[in-house]
């Protein structure tokens, strides 16, 4: 029987949204005096999720925008706690969620090698060792001494990956970022994690190319409105994922 990198138990997440019912200063003064300035709407993100997900799978999320795809992901790495249920993780995690995260947008490419290297916890010397490795692979040789907030979100996306791939995780967790890569990246992104899950890395990827989840993975869930709605093979999953696409006429999009 196969080990288990990720076990989701019945997973819920609620999140109170507030919305304003001022239009003005004058009638603020008023709802304040009457203790009434804010209404609080309940939204749901994810709806008793379970599933498992096994060491050395290459597993993806697929869904539309607002299916609760990326907030399953920042429960996995901790980032959320969930409302009910829980997520137990066997084996240390290396997350790509979002753009800049662990760097400092005034430092420069150099800077910031360094300083996410020691958030990973990497010493500077095995940074130095790796330097030209992370930086000839992210295809920023011309601008390590450029501070990244001139550098493009496709260029942020290629470093962050080089550095976060430098060595093989054990749970390597990649939401969207590269897509906004150019396409010769995105397959030597591609390239790289097939190669960590041959090693027996686990891959959790969420991607709107459908495509890209065929090549690279080879199980997937399909989320929708925070309940799952397919499990399975990839193949399978995004077939169903695609029927209910082209029947609806566009993407799922909930709020």
């Amino acid at each position: 029987m196969s080990e288990i990198a990720v076990k989701i138990e019945k997973v819920s997440m609620n999140f109170n949204l507030e919305r304003e019912q001022t239009t003005s200063f004058k009638e603020y003064i008023i709802n304040l005096l009457k203790k009434k300035t804010t209404e609080y709407n309940n939204f749901c993100a994810l709806n008793d999720v379970s599933f498992d997900i096994t060491k050395g799978d290459s597993f993806a999320i697929v869904g539309g925008n607002g299916s609760g795809k990326s907030t399953l992901l920042k429960i996995i790495s901790g980032i959320y706690s969930p409302t009910k249920g829980k997520v137990i993780v066997n084996g240390t995690i290396a997350p790509l969620i979002e753009l800049g995260t662990g760097f400092d947008m005034e430092l420069t490419a150099k800077e910031n090698v360094y300083l996410n290297g020691a958030v990973l916890g990497y010493s500077k010397k095995f940074m130095m060792s790796k330097f030209e490795e992370i930086i000839d692979f992210a295809e920023i040789n011309d601008f390590v001494d450029v501070p990244l907030k001139n550098f493009s979100s496709g260029m942020v996306a290629r470093l962050g990956f080089s550095i976060a791939t430098l060595v093989t995780p054990e749970i390597l967790i990649v939401d969207e970022i590269l897509s906004v890569g150019d396409q010769s990246f995105q397959e030597k992104c591609e390239k790289r994690m097939s190669e960590m899950t041959s090693n027996g890395a686990t891959l959790i990827l969420v991607s709107h190319s459908i495509e890209q989840v065929r090549k690279v993975c080879d199980n997937a869930v399909w989320l929708n409105k925070g309940n799952i709605m397919a499990i399975g093979s990839a193949e399978q999953v995004c077939n169903l994922y695609a029927d209910n696409v082209y029947h609806l006429g566009s993407d799922t999009n909930e709020p």
